[in-house]
């Protein structure tokens, strides 16, 4: 039995109706303890106990991607590990990467309270943070007092965000201050102008406006870190069409599809209790199941229209081995999971990558990379 999704869940969500940010807050905090603690005998054990229960290592499930090894291709998305507090610890919950962030040049607090919220009847949340961080001066400081100590043996990404204070013609100045603090610190780096929490973010998605910040960005970047832009599912094909271009121009390593959606078609969820207003009331995006389709669709859409050369870190609506399957054969190389994770609890990971060794031999594939775009084919 599934203790989290048949006690914690029930007990957290329902009976007692914990605000979700607050029980963010908690689960950051244990975390942080955990990352320190590497003496105390009690954190020893949990995290020995964690990897035993939560990890799954199989061969098949490996991929060498943009000069970076995934020991598998579920990883966590951004926005749960805001600041990198759990950076060294995800390898232990069975994640074959972790992607820190959103983090912003600009400390800063993000949204009024409330801003997040459960919509439980479709496995989904509706979110309106607004990129609250402490900031890429400080993130820099935690990961660089964690490179002191053994390297960690999954990929660490960071998501770059704007800084609210930034006006959007110093979006791309905003953006390189973050990444000359960070670009050392980082496996990969993200540069994020897909939220709808951010006054203005989503017009940095046009092909003038975007073309500005890689520029600067890839100048900067004389390492050659793997650089992606991660685009909103709520883009007409057009729009993506020119954001792909521009991967090829500026030699992205990929492409992240697809962030939270502004669309609340299709929603059961009549009344958010915490408000008493609809959720086309409440502004924010949405995440979790009712993403899936669409962010499949812009998967398929960007594999297709570049016959795969891309690479794609798909993300929206995976809680299951089938959701995972579908976007790896859609076009993705790796996934990301976030919400569905916080709904499926921990050990979502290791059955999902237990489902995709099982459609690995029922397709009769001998790994994970060969299965990628097969729905297109």
């Amino acid at each position: 039995m599934d203790i989290y999704k048949a006690v914690i869940i029930p007990f957290l969500f329902t009976l007692v109706k914990t605000d979700p940010e607050w029980l963010h807050q908690q689960t950051i905090s244990s975390l942080n303890w955990l990352s320190k603690a590497s003496n105390n005998q009690l954190a020893r054990w949990l995290n020995s106990r964690l990897q035993q229960s939560l990890c799954l290592y199989d061969t098949r499930l490996e991929q060498n991607l943009f000069g970076l090894h995934f020991p598998n291709p579920l990883g966590l998305a951004a926005g749960f590990d805001k600041d990198g507090v759990g950076a060294s610890i995800w390898p232990g919950f069975g994640f074959g990467f972790a992607e820190l962030g959103t983090v912003t040049y600009h400390r800063q607090p993000g949204n009024p309270r409330p801003r997040l919220f459960r919509l439980p009847l479709d496995k989904a949340a509706l979110n309106r943070m607004g990129f609250n961080n402490s900031g890429a001066i400080a993130m820099a400081t935690r990961l660089t007092l964690l490179n002191q100590e053994p390297s960690q043996s999954i990929p660490i990404g960071i998501n770059l965000g704007k800084s609210k204070i930034t006006p959007l013609e110093a979006a791309a100045a905003d953006y390189l201050e973050s990444f000359r603090l960070l670009k050392d610190l980082g496996d990969y780096f993200v540069v994020n102008v897909s939220s709808p929490n951010t006054p203005g973010l989503r017009s940095l998605q046009d092909a003038s406006m975007l073309s500005q910040i890689l520029d600067v960005l890839q100048i900067e970047n004389k390492t050659q870190k793997p650089l992606f832009v991660k685009i909103a599912p709520d883009l007409e094909w057009e729009a993506i069409a020119d954001i792909i271009n521009l991967a090829k121009t500026y030699k992205l390593a990929g492409i992240i599809a697809t962030n939270t959606t502004i669309s609340r078609e299709g929603l059961k969820t009549q009344i958010i209790e915490k408000t008493g207003k609809t959720p086309q009331e409440e502004a924010g995006g949405i995440s979790g199941a009712p993403l899936r389709q669409r962010s499949t669709e812009v998967i398929q859409f960007i594999y297709q229209q570049t016959q795969g050369e891309i690479p794609i870190i798909g993300v929206g609506g995976i809680f299951t081995a089938e959701d995972a399957w579908e976007k790896i054969t859609a076009g993705a190389s790796l996934i990301q999971v976030y919400t569905g994770w916080i709904y499926e609890g921990p050990m979502m990971v290791r059955r999902i990558l237990t489902g995709l060794l099982t459609k690995l031999e029922e397709n009769g594939l001998n790994s994970i990379s060969e299965a990628v775009g097969i729905g297109n084919r």
